[in-house]
This record gives C-alpha cells, structure tokens and sequence, in this order.
C-alpha cells in the first residue's frame, strides 16, 4: 500500500508540474494563482500542498522539468547542419509563438524567473546549460566543447526572437521577425 502511495504522490506531482507549465507558459508565472494552476491539473488546492511548499517550489519545479523535456528533444535531431536546422525550424514558428502554452519554456517570461527566488533562478540556469551543451553536441558531435560559443550564441538568438516575436501586434511583422530569426540562427549552424 505504501509503495502505491508513493507513485501516486509522483504521478500526481509530475501531473501538477505538467499542468503548472502549460499555464505558466499560458498565463505567467505571477497570473497563475494556485486555484487555476490545481483545477488544469485535477487535484483539489489542498493536495497542492502535499507535493510543494510555497507555490515557488512549484515554479522551481516546473523550471527544471521544462528544459529537461526540451533538451531530451533537442538530443533527438541529428549531429551535423540538419538537426541544429530542424531545431531552429522548431523553435521559431509560428506555431509556438502563437501558442505558448505549448511552447518553449525558454521563451517564457523571463523577466518573470528573475523575480523568482534562488531555487527557481538555480533550476533555470541548470536547464539553459543543459540545453546549451545539447546544442553544442548537435553542432559539432566530434569537439561540443569548441561549440560553446556557437551554442550560446545560437541559444540567445532562438529565445529573443521568438519573445520578440510575440510581443508585436502586427502580425506581418511578427511574422517577418520569426523569419529573419530563422535566416540568422541558420548562420551560427554552418
């Protein structure tokens, strides 16, 4: 029974933290209150406080698993120029930038992980770097580490552009934004 319990709780868990970034993705971290965060998830608001302390443990959570999940994709596209240009493809389209709740983490406010405690800001960072070695190994399998630069070069533009990008009200324009994006990026893979 105990052994039971126990998965439960990490299903429930891992089920919050799935909800929580959809909706912080959606909505931002500060407009997602622990009601709305709960009822996308299933579980009433008082079994949030079974799986997370304050709501920022949550958010540090959510942090961590995003990145994870996208670095695990990122390692799926081919070493070489096709898999740095399908994840360029990828990350700045339309699509994701039309719909953030399934997007990209990294595209998330990020002025909003700066207000968050060290926890969060911790998480983040570990994500990034996780990301950004993935990149690298993508771009050059046979020295990722000649690739750092590249990598975080190509990292920083991907994330801006598709924020950029978002934030326009001329579509036209968002639209012209993701593809210049998409033409730069493609230089930093060649």
């Amino acid at each position: 029974m105990a052994r039971y319990a126990k998965e439960h709780q990490q299903v429930t868990r891992q089920r919050i933290i799935e909800a929580a970034g959809h909706r912080f993705k959606e909505d931002g971290i500060d407009g997602s209150g622990i009601s709305t965060l709960m009822s996308g998830a299933g579980p009433t608001n008082g079994a949030f406080y079974a799986h997370f302390a304050p709501k920022d443990d949550l958010v540090a959570g959510v942090v961590a698993e995003e990145p994870r999940a996208q670095t695990a994709r990122c390692r799926t596209f081919q070493p070489g120029r096709p898999g740095p240009e399908d994840l360029v493809r990828a990350y700045l389209s339309a699509e994701y930038r039309d719909h953030p709740g399934a997007g990209r983490p990294s595209a998330a406010p990020l002025d909003e992980i700066d207000r968050c405690g060290h926890g969060t800001k911790r998480a983040y960072t570990d994500g990034a770097r996780a990301l950004i070695d993935a990149i690298a190994a993508r771009l050059a399998p046979e020295d990722p580490r000649a690739a750092g630069g590249k990598a975080i070069g190509l990292f920083s533009m991907l994330v801006g552009t598709l924020q950029l990008s978002r934030a326009l009200s001329d579509r036209r324009l968002a639209d012209e934004m993701l593809e210049q994006g998409i033409k730069n990026a493609l230089t930093f893979t060649s």
